[in-house]
């Protein structure tokens, strides 16, 4: 059985392009009725954020990335289900020192007792020769007796792979294919740490053999890091997992996508009201394609359709117009209640609403949705959007407009709109529409048609040039709103 994972560190935010990792292993393991997992690895302690693994897992959720096994929050606590835990690596120490002792015992790996300070020296003067840094193995050879000297004086220490010297390490990568390394370039990395934990390097082996992880997707950041990796399952004579390593996404500069240059976690844009299906959508397309033109897939849809071999090696760049544009997509498809329910927060932000207001005002509130709908890309445009409908008591200053409406009909229009409306019990879309083909129609010697109807209307009622449906925003203000707008104007028009 195909078996992935996602293997996070619990330091703050979730970045949007783990987001996608998360998603292309779940998409996988979907595809091929397989087994997706979520493994928390913690044992950087100094990196660990208060908060991070909640809002791991709340991201994971909203955006129905769930996991199989591994990691949940239940009630409040987080819980952890499956048959291979425990799933958090900080809970896994007794398992990591079974395996280093088994690679010291057969000489796969060694002490080393250097100092931070040696190993700046040594690197950089390595540096300052040209050279690649790496360690130099100056405690590679030390006998036992030289060893326990040093643990017994209390002489703290790491424990490090021992590379051999002149060895070819290979591996197939799914998106790259095959990728060949003399361990004559690569580095005895540290396996456990002074402070007993292993370091990401050694765990991730260790866990991904014991959870029976078959595939390995994740970034291109851990791909130089591979072949050590490999060279671990050589040692232990175990079958490594087919590895997947997904380009990075990109800012516009083509640099990988960085919060100096705006949001990048996942809460940036769901706090801002995108949409988790449109932001699922847009992440699964950067990076991969599929077989034809389709833009817009369901979960469902990017499951039946997600293949590795269409994954890009090239880095994807993340288009937030191309995001709004989507975002926008979804928001046109969604039930009205669902609308106003994603809307309200926003609203209520910005003191247009109150919490009692969506009920006792529910059908006018998705009156306000419908009309800002296809307004908007994401839903903190909403108070924006919908301040011509809060804010009654503006000022017209744009010049233009104020030049509209000196126009020499102005008057004539100004005064049959205050008529008609006196005269209606109430005003919804239709009557309005049909007022002002009235109005229209009446003046036509006024030349009051088009541009000379519609736009000093909008003005008068907004105090904007352009804006949504003129009949249905005469709706959602109603008529006593509507008049008490044009009484405010009143000085304006007739000077």
């Amino acid at each position: 059985m195909i078996r992935d994972r996602f293997a996070p560190s619990p330091t703050g935010n979730v970045h949007v392009g783990s987001l996608r990792t998360a998603l292309y292993n779940y998409l996988f393991a979907k595809k091929n009725n397989g087994k997706f997992l979520l493994r928390l690895e913690d044992t950087d302690r100094t990196r660990y954020e208060e908060g991070a693994v909640e809002n791991l897992l709340n991201a994971l959720m909203v955006t129905g990335v769930v996991p199989d096994e591994g990691l949940f929050e239940e009630e409040g606590s987080i819980v952890q289900k499956g048959d291979f835990g425990p799933y958090i690596q900080s809970e896994r120490l007794d398992i990591y020192q079974k395996y280093i002792k088994q690679l010291l015992d057969n000489g796969q790996a060694y002490y080393c007792f250097c100092s931070k300070e040696r190993l700046d020296e040594v690197r950089d003067k390595q540096k300052a020769a040209g050279e690649t840094p790496r360690y130099d193995g100056h405690c590679r050879h030390l006998t036992q007796e030289e060893i326990q000297a040093k643990i017994d004086a209390g002489e703290p220490y790491v424990i490090r792979l021992k590379l051999p010297v002149d060895h070819l390490v290979a591996f197939d990568d799914a998106v790259r294919g095959r990728i060949e390394i003399n361990t004559k370039d690569l580095d005895d990395q540290v396996l456990i740490k002074t402070d007993g934990f292993p370091t990401y390097h050694f765990a991730v082996v260790i866990d991904d053999h014991l959870m029976g992880i078959t595939h390995v997707i994740r970034g291109e950041e851990w791909l130089p890091s591979t072949p050590k990796h490999v060279y671990l399952y050589e040692c232990f004579g175990w079958e490594q997992p087919q590895y997947v390593h997904l380009s990075n996404i990109l800012n516009d500069d083509h640099k990988k996508l960085s919060k100096r240059q705006g949001d990048v976690s996942v809460g940036d844009f769901l706090k801002k009201g995108y949409l988790p299906e449109a932001l699922i959508n847009f992440l699964a397309l950067l990076g991969w394609s599929p077989e034809d033109d389709q833009e817009i897939f369901s979960m469902d849809e990017l499951i039946e359709a997600f293949d590795l071999s269409r994954i890009n090696k090239s880095g994807a760049v993340f288009d937030r117009s191309k995001l709004d544009w989507m975002n926008a997509h979804y928001i046109k498809e969604l039930p009205v209640e669902k609308l106003t329910a994603h809307m309200a927060p926003f609203l209520i932000e910005a003191g247009y609403i109150t919490e009692a207001d969506l009920e006792a005002r529910g059908p006018w509130l998705d009156k306000v949705a419908e009309l800002l709908r296809d307004r908007l890309s994401y839903f903190a445009q909403a108070p924006q959007e919908a301040k011509m409908l809060f804010e009654g008591d503006f000022e017209i200053t744009d010049e233009e407009s104020l030049a509209l409406l000196k126009e020499e009909a102005v008057p004539v229009l100004y005064d049959a709109l205050v008529e008609k409306l006196s005269a209606m019990d109430s005003v919804d879309s239709a009557s309005a529409q049909a007022m002002l083909k009235e109005i229209q129609k009446e003046h036509k010697a006024e030349k009051i048609k088009g541009k000379m109807l519609y736009m000093p209307t909008r003005i008068m009622l907004t105090g904007e040039m352009h804006g949504p449906d003129l009949a249905l925003i005469m709706e959602v203000l109603g008529k006593e709103e509507l008049l008490r707008r044009l009484d405010r104007v009143r000085s304006l028009i007739h000077q």
